[in-house]
């Protein structure tokens, strides 16, 4: 059981090092987008560089990886239990368990010399397996202070603060979750890495140097 979790776990991490930023970037415009803007391999940075279509479909697959590595780790736990006829593996746990493990793999990309994105879009098909709810509490508040303070990167890590501070509300109050530590600090782990990977928008924002996105308009 252990190695087959291992096993598990590596595959998703290999599935978060497919960086859909550098893919979609080179095939639209033959240039690296980690040479590019921020320097980040990551949504926000191929739209601003690389226009909208490639900057959509950066966001979607990057969604969709994480939905697929969460989906695997679930479907693998509730396979070992079928095995073993035991309830000693939680499917949720192994869906937070291959979120983790897929967001690492976006952030540090074994693919691509380990330079990755800030793992914002990939949480988004992470949580939308992990704790739905709390994905869409995320979202909202990601649109909201988007609209409000014009700044990608405070949408972004207030957008991961409440989807982990949501996550953990929920695990907590849900009676039918047999085991909630794990999801709890998986859930803080990821969180934690967002923000950590926002590190230098955040002394941008407090030194007010940090670029403004345009909404509606000139």
């Amino acid at each position: 059981m252990i190695m087959t979790v291992i096993v598990t776990a590596f595959a998703a991490y290999l599935i978060g090092s497919i960086n859909f930023a550098v893919i979609f970037a080179k095939a639209f415009l033959k240039k690296d987008v980690r040479d590019m803007g921020s320097g980040n391999a990551g949504t926000t940075n191929v739209m601003r560089n690389a226009g909208f279509l490639p900057g959509a479909l950066t966001f979607v697959c990057d969604v969709l990886k994480g939905f697929l590595a969460c989906y695997m780790g679930q479907y693998v736990f509730e396979y070992i239990n079928s095995q073993l006829h035991t309830d000693l593996s939680y499917p949720a746990v192994g869906a937070y368990l291959c979120g983790l493990a897929c967001m690492l793999g976006h952030v540090f990309p074994f693919f691509f010399d380990f330079k990755g994105g800030k793992g914002v879009a990939i949480s988004v098909g992470i949580f939308i397996v992990c704790c739905p709810w709390a994905m869409v509490i995320g979202i909202s508040t990601w649109g909201i202070t988007l609209l409000i303070s014009k700044y990608v990167s405070l949408g972004s890590v207030f957008g991961a603060v409440a989807v982990v501070l949501s996550a953990i509300i929920i695990t907590l109050s849900d009676a039918a979750v047999p085991v909630i530590w794990p999801q709890i600090i998986l859930s803080l782990a990821m969180g934690t890495l967002v923000i950590v990977k926002h590190k230098s928008n955040i002394e941008r924002l407090m030194a007010g140097t940090e670029s403004k996105v345009k909404l509606g308009g000139k």
